[in-house]
């Protein structure tokens, strides 16, 4: 009674100031599916509803640790699990907002929010009195008959509290929690700053960052590719309004800071505790080989460049004595790949209209699992290029619903990824809840005459985070705590890299490769050179990625930044785990957000150690057949399905009937 009466007065003076108008956060959304009403919550809903969010939960909480009864696992962990609901609800929406359309105003209400959020999560985090609740619940689990799931809940919550600092003394708490709030803070400031830095970029030359390996492919005149590769590869670094050296630099401090408050030497050692690697030395022994293969086919693929190059010096089209340099290799390698594949890349992107490419995504998703996709007629969308599905089971029952929003804007961060606005879970009462999924890229705009055509690259893209939509979309599991893509960081990439092995295969292609002018199906001679070329430039799409795994490695491995010049660190870095002059990382410190704004911090290995796993994965639909339905339900029932509810080992092993085989990546990237 006491907390309807305070949301009732809450929404009492919003009302009075808003012309009788009630937050949209505080009403049940009578919308299809329950998406977000985007269109009515207005920028100054957020903040009060969020604070409305954190006081519910502070009383969920405070209810948690009242309760007389003896701590079990209902009235302590599930009950943990389901507290929060209007916070997440609030969450769900802004932050996929400040990523997709951020305005400046809502650039600033996400910063106090930010804030909000994180002190509330310390104020959790550092509850002792809740913890010892958790703690008793812990103590006795090997009596509870807990189901497997309600294991893996169990301790991931506890580990919540233990593994961030519960055990310290009072001013080590306290210092935690500031450390946590400057992270936050600092981190959202990064994010903002790259976005403004992109956005220059564009500005400058006009070409969108996801646009910028198309245009250098295709760009002759060298000067200004060196031009463009230059302001590229600077940003965040130029010493502007928007650097983020000092951002970085005081990221770490603070994450070796905290590591050290928890007992661990560095953030790399602390961070990794709980992943499938464990240990950075396990990493860095995984990049070293992966690295050690991939370097020595780009020295091989700058030979096949120099080559091409040395013909247009002969032709006076490039000055006498000119060598592949970083700006030269888009464009370079596409000559390559057009003199051994005959495949001109240009001549490919006919094919991929963005609608036909998502049908084929669609589709696949249909043919392995029995999933039906329907677009929602009048969904509310927060900007007109967003379109929404209603996803169902092969029985008609609701799995869930994917939103897609697919081209760039000034107010997008660059990039493509998933997000959760609604996560799956059941409720206390049994009610199953099924998720709001988004999938957000960057690909070409359609113009006035020709609609969105992606790159290849653009393709395999879109049915990569589409596997992250899967995985989000069949959680079958009982608790949010680890539903959907709650799992470790190296094995969250699985199931999104696994699914880009069908983008290409040849009866998927001609289902959805039709040409946007003539209906026309892709040729079969085409769909064999794009085969072809599949391990094409494999050298240095590895070594890029490699190298930028390794420098994320190097800098979360440091126990101090003190008196560190970043751009020497990441010279000396690139030049002791041998990177050649030709490559940079794909991701430089000034602009990898990955790791200071993502939480992907000593994770960036994880697109390759999931790798391994998703190559070895897909073996065996070759063995059975790509569409092999016994495989297909394998999948989806021990990976997909399940989340984090067993450590991914053994959901992996269940799946696969064995451990993965490391050379599985070398094989299917053509570097053994």
């Amino acid at each position: 009674m006491k907390r309807i009466f305070a949301i009732a007065m809450v929404l009492i003076a919003m009302t009075a100031c808003t012309s009788k108008r009630t937050n949209p956060f505080f009403a049940e959304w009578n919308t299809p599916f329950g998406i977000p009403p985007f269109e009515q919550i207005q920028e100054a809903d957020y903040l009060p509803a969020l604070q409305e969010g954190i006081k519910q939960h502070d009383a969920e909480i405070a209810a948690i640790i009242a309760n007389p009864e003896a701590p079990t696992f209902d009235n302590v962990i599930a009950a943990y699990d389901q507290s929060g609901q209007l916070l997440s609800k609030v969450v769900g929406v802004l932050f996929n907002l400040a990523e997709t359309d951020n305005t400046p105003t809502l650039e600033k209400i996400v910063e106090e929010a930010t804030t909000l959020v994180s002190q509330h999560s310390n104020d959790i985090t550092f509850n002792k009195d809740l913890f010892a609740k958790v703690e008793a619940v812990n103590n006795q689990k090997a009596s509870l008959g807990l189901t497997r799931e309600q294991e893996m809940v169990l301790d991931k919550i506890y580990r919540s509290f233990a593994d961030n600092g519960i055990a310290l003394d009072e001013a080590g708490q306290a210092r935690m929690k500031e450390i946590n709030n400057e992270l936050s803070t600092l981190s959202n400031r990064f994010g903002n700053y790259l976005l403004k830095e992109n956005n220059a970029f564009k500005a400058q030359f006009d070409v969108a960052i996801s646009e910028y390996r198309d245009v250098m492919a295709q760009l002759e005149d060298r000067a200004e590719r060196e031009k463009m590769f230059r302001a590229f590869a600077s940003r965040g670094n130029n010493g502007g309004e928007f650097d983020t050296k000092e951002i970085i630099l005081n990221i770490l401090k603070l994450k070796e800071e905290k590591a050290k408050l928890l007992g661990y030497d560095t953030p790399a050692a602390q961070i990794l505790s709980d992943k499938m690697a464990k240990t950075p030395e396990a990493v860095d022994v995984f990049l070293a080989n992966i690295f050690k293969y991939a370097v020595a086919r780009a020295k091989e693929e700058v030979k096949d460049m120099q080559k091409i190059m040395d013909q247009d010096i002969a032709a006076g089209k490039v000055e006498k004595g000119a060598k592949i340099q970083p700006w030269d290799w888009f464009y370079y390698s596409e000559k390559v790949r057009k003199a051994k594949y005959d495949l001109d890349e240009e001549l490919v992107k006919p094919y991929f209209q963005m609608e036909k490419v998502r049908e084929g995504v669609f589709n696949t998703a249909s043919k392995l699992y029995g999933l039906q996709f329907e677009p929602i007629k009048d969904a509310p969308k927060y900007n007109p290029d967003m379109e929404a599905f209603k996803v169902s089971d092969a029985d008609g029952s609701l799995i869930g619903v994917l939103l897609t929003d697919y081209f760039p804007r000034e107010s997008k961060r660059g990039g493509a990824w998933m997000n959760n606005v609604r996560d799956q879970y059941v409720t206390i009462d049994g009610q199953m809840v099924r998720p709001i999924i988004v999938n957000v890229g960057n690909f070409n705009k359609p113009t006035a005459d020709t609609p969105s055509l992606l790159s290849i690259d653009n393709v395999e893209t879109m049915f990569h985070e589409f596997g992250h939509a899967l995985h989000g979309l069949l959680s079958q599991c009982h608790y949010a705590t680890v539903s959907g893509t709650s799992v470790a960081r190296d094995f969250v990439e699985l199931p999104s890299q696994i699914n880009e092995n069908w983008a290409f295969q040849k009866e998927v292609l001609t289902g959805y490769a039709k040409h946007y002018e003539t209906g026309e199906v892709i040729p079969d001679e085409l769909v064999e050179k794009i085969l072809a070329a599949r391990t094409f430039n494999q050298g240095f799409m590895t070594t890029e990625l490699c190298a930028a795994s390794i420098l994320d490695m190097r800098w979360h491995e440091l126990s101090s930044v003190e008196g560190i010049d970043i751009e020497a660190f990441e010279a000396q870095a690139c030049k002791e785990m041998g990177l050649i002059d030709e490559i940079i990382p794909r991701y430089r410190t000034t602009y990898f957000n990955h790791i200071f704004n993502s939480g992907y911090s000593a994770g960036y290995y994880s697109y390759l150690w999931a790798e391994v796993l998703d190559k070895d994965a897909f073996e065996l639909f070759k063995q059975k057949g790509i569409f092999d339905p016994a495989t297909a339900m394998s999948f989806r029932h021990n990976i997909l399905e399940k989340g984090g509810s067993e450590e991914p080992m053994t959901l992996y092993k269940q799946f696969r009937g064995a451990e993965p085989d490391p050379n599985a990546l070398l094989r299917a990237r053509g570097l053994k």
